[in-house]
């Protein structure tokens, strides 16, 4: 996994209203930019385009999130989580990530990505949850659509319980 540093401890929040828009092809290099994710990843146009979003990925971000992000996409399905980003100098910044598929031609062509200002409550829920799995402590647990979710027998025997 690519690991960006170095990192502060300084973060930047999202202006309210703002939204930052991304569109990648196949593979996660980037192919369009909004200027607000400019400003917010603190880097230029020419640096974005063509290279791998995972330029932004934070250190701080679990494997098993992309790893959940990249299952649901090519599954042809959209994901929505939360996601901490690292800016060009190393500050960070969390967003509430919605990442689609682009389809043309009934074929999947891209990603889209449109990100939004996260609530205090959900930034604090997610450091926590991904704290857990970066030091492994996650037992039971699992990221599924971009949401942490119980797993294991007695998540089984909830669901069962539910059908009729």
């Amino acid at each position: 996994m690519r690991v960006n540093l170095p990192v502060t401890q300084v973060e930047y929040v999202m202006k309210d209203g703002e939204s930052i828009v991304s569109k990648t092809d196949l593979k996660g290099r980037i192919t369009y930019v909004n200027p607000y994710f400019i400003e917010a990843s603190g880097f230029e146009e020419a640096e974005l385009i063509g290279s791998p979003h995972n330029m932004v990925r934070h250190p701080d971000m679990p494997p098993e999130a992309y790893a959940d992000l990249w299952a649901t996409l090519k599954a042809g399905r959209p994901w929505t989580g939360m996601v901490k980003n690292r800016r060009k100098n190393g500050d960070f910044y969390w967003v509430k990530a919605n990442v689609t598929p682009i389809r043309e031609n009934g074929r999947v062509a891209g990603y889209m990505s449109v990100r939004t200002k996260p609530e205090r409550g959900d930034i604090l829920a997610a450091e926590d949850i991904y704290a857990r799995f970066r030091r492994n402590q996650a037992k039971g647990l699992a990221i599924e659509q971009g949401a942490a979710v119980r797993k294991g027998i007695v998540s089984r025997l909830k669901v069962w319980g539910k059908m009729p």
